[in-house]
């Protein structure tokens, strides 16, 4: 998922790629309609002329600079160009050069509004300069942070314009790992200013990074209310939503099926459809004030998505391919949808080539300081395992089963290799193991996985279901209550679930009933729930009660092919039975 969170400057200063400026465009731009096919005809063509207008722009700058010497404020536009540019030695020399105009011995100070707003861009571009030399992530230590914040207070009394000083010392705290250091700037700037929109919204970054989603959602939303046409507050709140409940959606794909159950997470509960929901519309109305925006459309198509709408999705994605044809970022999430495609339909089409074709390119053509390699090793891994699960469902030549397989080890390897600490790739790789019912090397890839993150409830449920159905019963009951340990109420009834599958596999069928219906009670209409409850009366000889539980299984899942299968054998037996029994009278 593209979830670029956007930091907000005063002014309307950017900081490489930083908070959207604020937009007056009322222009509609409605789903279904496409993308204006003369004005995305040539992708490069149109970065190439922006680089040419801004080439130009800046020579006209230097020239008019060269021509009027005493003129500040053509020094000072000059500067702010190279500021804008990253190039923040050639902004100071400019600011300097303007400022130096401006002071004049033992004479009155010309234009001192101009001079002080110069100061403060000054300043600023001082604390970016040092982005670069600060690359530890080390909090600052507490007597450096306090004579920061007195410093922060005494300027703020003199001048509250250098608001936009310190909030941009903000964010190289964030930017720099020093995310306790940079909540303090911030709430030291909101004591003092309250109303400060882009300190506000940088506050609620900090909290993100740092893991504090309530506190940044709480930033976000007071945000969203106070500037609701702001495209970077309705882009931040809607990235926030995404992390917050998209994680647990994708979190739920990577259950596999237990002894008799299916492996669907039977929906997406009503409070990950109510945040995907507004994410949504929060998006559209960002895209509306900025439709160029590649990231935002990338971002759009993940919250349809997570609401299941992937007709959409893919409409989202191609407008953001069309936009940045070059972008990495936007053909990784291009990748990664038609993988999902391909694996809820079981289909092995050739979106699946395509997808592998796309991070494959991406990691020849990726300039390494521009992606991140293991996560488009990951990519590449998730494409091959889904062709070799596929593929390992249909009548093909064992041949090509056997070189798809060594495919897919081969890629889930090296994203391990990439980065030896993602316990995400180890229980990618143990997860496909699992469903390729190799259980005790899955056990091996698991447990490396959870011995990495142990607070990973997905690893420790996929660990329970491996050791379950490998015969290890103890050890599998005790991952599962790992896993009921770690998990939340939007996670937990899939957990109820393959624990209640345990217990019907070793026929303690009272605490059976007692989990399926823990987990009904969290997520009714759980299809694989009633599908499992309904063994459970089956191997009780109720078979009315199982013939229920089928019934309410495939009402909740017209899909679920076990239910059906299960309720035909209930039904035979309630007839058999029924011949059996005399009538009375």
């Amino acid at each position: 998922m593209s979830k670029d969170v956007e930091f907000m400057e005063g002014e309307g200063k950017q900081f490489k790629k930083l908070g959207k400026c604020r937009s007056k465009s009322k222009v509609e731009y409605p789903l279904d309609c496409g993308v204006d096919a003369e004005n995305d005809q040539n992708g490069q063509g149109s970065s190439s002329s922006r680089e040419e207008k801004v080439s130009s722009l800046r020579t006209g700058l230097v020239h008019v600079a060269r021509k009027m010497p005493k003129n500040a404020h053509a020094h000072f536009v000059l500067g702010l160009m190279h500021q804008r540019m990253g190039q923040a030695e050639k902004a100071i020399m400019a600011y300097e050069k303007a400022t130096e105009i401006l002071i004049r011995p033992e004479e009155d100070i010309d234009r001192p509004d101009l001079l002080s707003l110069i100061q403060i861009h000054h300043a600023q571009c001082i604390l970016l300069g040092s982005l670069e030399d600060s690359k530890s992530d080390q909090e600052l230590e507490p007597q450096e942070l306090e004579d920061i914040l007195s410093k922060l207070k005494a300027s703020m009394d003199s001048d509250v314009r250098q608001v936009s000083v310190w909030n941009t010392l903000g964010v190289i705290l964030i930017k720099t790992g020093r995310l306790q250091s940079a909540i303090s700037v911030f709430l030291a700037l909101l004591a003092i200013e309250p109303n400060n929109l882009d300190c506000l919204g940088n506050l609620g970054i900090a909290y993100f990074q740092s893991g504090n989603l309530e506190l940044s959602e709480k930033c976000c939303q007071d945000l969203v209310l106070k500037d609701q046409n702001h495209p970077s507050s309705l882009i931040n709140y809607a990235a926030l939503l995404l992390c917050k409940y998209g994680l647990v959606v994708s979190g739920n794909l990577l259950m596999v099926p237990g002894a008799g159950a299916n492996g669907d997470d039977g929906g997406t509960s009503a409070d990950q459809v109510a945040a995907a929901s507004t994410a949504k519309e929060c998006l559209l109305a960002a895209v509306k004030s900025d439709p160029r925006s590649a990231h935002l459309w990338s971002n759009l198509a993940n919250a349809y998505s997570l609401m299941g709408d992937h007709r959409n999705a893919s409409k989202c994605l191609e407008k953001a391919g069309k936009l940045e044809p070059n972008c990495l970022a936007t053909r990784y999430a291009a990748g990664i949808h038609r993988t999902r495609d391909a694996e809820r339909s079981q289909n092995p089409s050739e979106q699946l080539s395509w997808a592998g074709n796309e991070m494959a390119s991406i990691l020849r053509e990726g300039d390494s300081s521009m992606i991140d390699p293991p996560i488009a090793w990951a990519g590449l891994a998730l494409v091959h395992k889904v062709q070799h699960e596929i593929a390992a469902g249909f009548e093909i030549e064992n041949d090509d089963l056997v070189e798809v397989q060594e495919r897919a080890i081969q890629s889930l390897k090296q994203a391990i290799e990439e980065d030896p600490d993602d316990a995400v790739q180890w229980h990618q790789y143990g997860h496909h193991d699992l469903c390729t019912q190799q259980f005790k090397t899955s056990q091996t890839y698991l447990k490396a996985a959870v011995a990495r993150l142990k607070d990973c409830s997905f690893a420790w449920s996929n660990l329970g279901i491996s050791l379950q159905l490998s015969g290890d019963t103890s050890q599998a009951e005790e991952a599962y209550k790992r896993a009921l340990a770690l998990t939340t109420s939007q996670q937990a009834h899939a957990v109820f679930s393959n624990l209640g599958n345990l217990f019907r596999q070793i026929r303690k069928y009272d605490q059976s009933k007692a989990m399926f219906s823990k987990a009904l009670e969290l997520h009714p209409g759980y299809a694989p729930a009633y599908n499992n409850l309904g063994l459970v009366f089956v191997a009780e000889g109720r078979w009315e009660e199982a013939k229920f539980c089928f019934g309410k299984a495939i009402e909740a899942d017209p899909l679920l092919d076990a239910a059906k299968s299960n309720m035909l054998k209930a039904a035979s037996m309630c007839r058999m039975y029924s011949s059996l029994t005399p009538s009375s009278g």
